[in-house]
This record gives C-alpha cells, structure tokens and sequence, in this order.
C-alpha cells in the first residue's frame, strides 16, 4: 500500500524564512492543511461554481490560452498516445469565457470533450487575483499560476523548481515519488514533452505490467495525499508527481521558485552539459569524473579543502563571493578562450 505525505495542521507560524528552513531545506514533500481556507478564491468555490467563475472573470485580462482538449475516450487522463504529434489530445486557442463556458458543458456532459488549461500566470491571465489570495510563506515576487479544468489525470513528471500547490476548488490526488527512482520509471524522452517536462510512461499502469518490471519497486515506494479545498502541498524540485483533479470542474493555484539559488545558473543547464561532456565516455573514466563531481560538487564527506585555513580555499571559498568569478572562468572556457 502507498504510504502517505507528512502533514503539518497548520502553518499560520511560519514566514518565508521558517518556511525555507524547515519545510524546503529537507527536500521532502509536506502537506499543509487549511493553508489557503481563508482566501476568497476558496470561499466563492465552495459557495458553487458559477460563484467560482464570476469571481475569476473579475479578473479576465482578455488574454488568449492554449487548452488541452481530450476525446471523452480517454478519460481525462492526458498523455502520450498516436495522435498528431504523439499526444492523445488537441491543443485550442481560447478566451477565458470561452474555456469556462466549454468547461461547464463538459462537468455536466461527460460525453463532451474535456478541458484542461494548466499554467496560466496570474499576473497576465489574472491580474489582482494574487493580491487578493495570499500566502505568507514565500519571498516576495515569487507568483502563482492558475491550472483549471474539468476531471483530469496529469502524466507523472517532476519540476527543476521548488513548488507549493493548492487546491482552491475539487480535489487533488497527487501520488508522488523520491528524485532516485527515476530509473525505474520509464521516462519518455526529454525534448518530446506533454508541457516541458518528461513523463513516466510507467505511473499509473496496472500490477506487473510485462513492459515496465522495474516499476513495481518504484510503487512500493509511492506517496499518495488528497487535497480537498484551502489544503496545499509542497513538493521539493526533481519529485516526480502524477496529479489527479477528482472532480467536474476543479482549480489548483500554484508556486514555483528555486529556494537555494545562488545566481541565474540552474542545475538542470549543468546536468545537460554534462551529458555532453562525460556521458558517452568509456565506463572507467565516468566513474573517475563521478568521484571528481562527488569530491567537488556533491560532497559527502563535507567540504573539500576543510584540510586547509579558509583564506587558502580560493574560488572553493564561501560561494557567495566566488559566484561571479567561477561564472567568468566558466564563460571564458566555453567561448575556446
């Protein structure tokens, strides 16, 4: 049986600082019940759905969106398949009346097309809706997107960014799965994506499916929570997640952020030039490479020159004051300098 995320009652104690300290830092998923009960966006979703959309179009910039679209076959679950492209659902251009109207038909007719419009920025889809729905436990300037749509399965798939979800109306079943299992869930390719993100093909097929026997060590590994209304979750960045909205017509606002970045150089752009440089290599030299990457980058057994004073620990220094100059070293080797 899954087992379940931890949980914290409440978090009116915590600011952005205690939140980064003690749910972030830790790299581990955390359910906070109730974090978001008192926003308005709640309140009107728990009032009806047509409450739920006049509040959302007080806030329409008019701007265009692209829907995902999904034959009633499939169930809402969005994914890979034969169609065009390799998907098996359409993509259309909406308004936000437009998407809403087309969204109601298809909560009270499931043999309608379903509707799914993910990642939408609040800030130009849904300019006010921020202010009026806050949290407290993130720095400033970090903004919420809106995902919106009826009954839905999202394919299994993991963030490079810190992220914290709150459902604001139906339900949410997120079933979750630590960064190193990633070998035994059969990921699909990474420049192919649904939306940026590679998926497991794996997640979500039955019991000892004969094209993935490595995934039943991956299930046994899995997380499940459900979020009802005003619940959020956070999931630390690489986590893979399938997410589940449960009923007709449901909304999740989130946040992305990297709580540990040092400068605009992410480790995904790292892992890739990796990939280039040491990946296809004879087997011996990879496994030196990683004990220079273990020594250097991972570090477990602590910091590398510890043996040294500190003022001898050069561009090893406090990263803070070596950012720049590792950057321009960096820089400098790519450009064949």
């Amino acid at each position: 049986m899954p087992a379940s995320v931890p949980e914290i009652g409440s978090a009116s104690s915590l600011d952005a600082e205690a939140f980064a300290r003690t749910v972030a830092q830790p790299c581990a998923p955390l359910v906070l019940r109730g974090l978001a009960r008192d926003w308005p966006a709640v309140a009107a979703a728990r009032e009806s759905r047509q409450a739920l959309f006049t509040y959302l179009l007080r806030f329409d910039s008019g701007r265009t969106a692209q829907a995902f679209v999904g034959a009633p076959a499939i169930g809402g679950r969005y994914d890979y398949g034969d169609g065009a492209g390799g998907f098996n659902f359409d993509r259309e251009t909406l308004t936000l009346p437009a998407a809403l109207a087309r969204i109601t038909a298809a909560a009270d007719r499931p043999d309608l097309p379903s509707l799914y419009l993910g990642s939408l920025p609040a800030e130009l889809h849904f300019p006010g809706f921020a202010e009026e729905n806050t949290t407290l436990l993130l720095r400033p300037g970090v903004q919420p997107r809106i995902w919106l749509g009826n009954a839905s399965r999202v394919a299994c798939h993991y963030d490079t960014y810190d992220n914290l979800a709150v459902v604001v109306a139906g339900r949410r079943r997120f079933t979750l799965y630590p960064p190193d299992a990633i070998g035994d869930l059969y990921v699909g390719p990474i420049d192919h994506t649904m939306a940026g993100q590679p998926t497991s093909l794996a997640a979500g097929s039955g019991p000892d499916d004969p094209r993935y026997p490595r995934f039943e060590a991956a299930r046994e590994r899995a997380l499940v929570v459900e979020l009802e209304p005003g619940d959020a979750l956070y999931v630390p960045k690489l986590w893979w997640h399938q997410v589940e909205a449960t009923e007709p017509v449901n909304l999740l606002v989130n946040y992305w952020w990297d709580g540990f970045n040092a400068g605009p150089d992410a480790p995904y752009t790292t892992m890739l030039l990796a990939m280039i440089a040491i990946a296809e290599r004879p087997a011996a030299e990879r496994a030196a490479w990683r004990a220079f990457f273990d020594h250097y980058v991972f570090r477990p057994d602590g910091h590398p020159l510890a043996h040294l004073p500190e003022e001898r620990h050069g561009i090893l220094g406090p990263l803070r004051a070596n950012y720049g100059r590792i950057r321009a070293t960096i820089m400098q080797i790519l450009r064949g300098g």
